[in-house]
């Protein structure tokens, strides 16, 4: 289901008259700030992860030499 440009249209001239044309860069700005938060907050929850899954494995690492020292 895609939209043509009848519907794009349409849409556009919505918003416009409902919004009114002052008031559409500022959403316009407000959205863009919104994805800019939402790509840094992503990318730090994936930092944190490999963090943590790097820790995690480092971690085993050293409890099987701890393991094969032992034996």
């Amino acid at each position: 289901m895609s939209l043509g440009f009848t519907e794009i249209v349409l849409i556009a001239l919505f918003i416009l008259i409902v919004f009114g044309a002052k008031r559409i860069p500022e959403l316009a700005r407000a959205m863009g700030r919104a994805s800019y938060e939402f790509r840094k907050a992503k990318e730090e929850l994936s930092a944190e992860s490999r963090e943590f899954m790097e820790a995690a494995e480092k971690s085993a690492e050293n409890e099987d030499l701890k393991t094969e020292k032992a034996s």
